[in-house]
């Protein structure tokens, strides 16, 4: 099979190489649950959560035990890192910390959290730095308050700023062995900010920057998505980067092959009957790896609607979240993703 440039085999740019591997995901995602305390604009979380595709559910702390044993048994040496976090408000699963906590003890990889930074008070932040927690990210998406008002609806600047800060600060006499990052989503609201918001928080300690850009969530914000269908582009469609890298874990306890999955369209197989060693080697991924190859997406409409395959970077084509949790140790500075 030829790629689109017509000189080199497209199975040798896309596929299996280096931290990707055949014998078992890089990343494994786990969707604490699917309620939340904001409703960002750039998130479909409140529009799905009035609608039967929203369970209003948490994940079963049993599947995330049997999460983290395989990824400590089959998984050992191949997984990267485990990362909590959610299609709501990681945090607040009233379970969370004994599931990170199992994860840092058992699952022989880095662990990570990402939250809105809203629930990181006092005792909160204590526990996960007290467990051993690989690093945190915090979504935050605004350098002024007006306009975090106006992304992060029902938030409030003032006070998850100090959160976040309390939590540096509180790391650092802790040795700073939790690497901390904060996030911004570049969007129309808060054009222009991206480098005030970058310059503040490496100044305050901040051990990774992350600005990301905007997406349809695998087309679930709508008019976002026919939006990026109508760019114009002479750039022929390539294969996503997620059916060889990871795989997510619903908190319905299915596992999913998308991350940005909101219609429940990438779900493979009920957990409490499979394996992650075995769906990650079986039919149905290989299967969707060719469609991906091939550009075919004739079994796969869910992968054929999704005008975001272009966000997701391969590794050496560009800045990446696990670019971020591998180079933590050595450029903990900041960076573009």
């Amino acid at each position: 099979m030829k790629s689109p440039e017509g000189s080199v085999p497209i199975e040798s740019k896309y596929g299996f190489a280096g931290r990707l591997t055949a014998e078992f995901p890089s990343q494994l995602i786990v969707d604490a649950g699917d309620l939340c305390n904001l409703a960002c604009v750039h998130c479909p979380q409140s529009l799905f959560s009035r609608t039967p595709q929203k369970a209003h559910e948490y994940l079963d702390p049993e599947m995330n035990v049997k999460l983290v044993d395989e990824v400590g048994g089959d998984g050992s040496g191949f997984v990267q890192f485990i990362r909590y976090s959610s299609s709501g408000e990681t945090l607040l699963h009233p379970k969370i910390y004994e599931m990170i906590g199992y994860a840092v003890r058992h699952s022989c990889t880095s662990v990570c959290v990402t939250t809105n930074g809203t629930l990181l008070t006092g005792r909160n932040r204590t526990r996960l730095l007290e467990m051993g927690i690989h690093s945190i990210d915090i979504s935050l998406d605004a350098y002024k308050e007006e306009t975090y008002s106006k992304i992060r609806v029902k938030g409030d600047l003032r006070v998850t700023r100090k959160n976040v800060l309390d939590l540096i600060r509180e790391n650092r006499s802790n040795g700073d062995k939790t690497r901390i990052a904060v996030s911004f989503i570049e969007q129309p609201l808060n054009d222009g900010e991206a480098a005030e918001f970058e310059k503040f928080w490496k100044s305050q300690g901040a051990d990774f920057v992350i600005i990301r850009r905007l997406h349809s969530n695998a087309g679930a914000l709508k008019e976002l998505a026919d939006e990026i269908r109508q760019r114009p582009s002479n750039v022929k469609r390539r294969p996503c980067l997620y059916p060889w890298e990871r795989m997510v874990l619903s908190s319905g306890g299915y596992l999913m092959f998308c991350p940005a999955d909101w219609n429940h369209g990438s779900s493979v197989v009920d957990f409490r009957t499979a394996t992650i060693v075995e769906t990650w080697r079986g039919e149905f991924y290989k299967r969707l790896r060719r469609a991906h190859l091939n550009n075919d997406y004739s079994d796969f409409a869910f992968c054929g609607n999704c005008p975001d395959w272009s966000a997701t970077r391969w590794p050496g084509k560009g800045r990446s979240f696990a670019d971020m949790i591998q180079d933590f140790a050595a450029h903990p500075t900041g960076g573009k993703i």
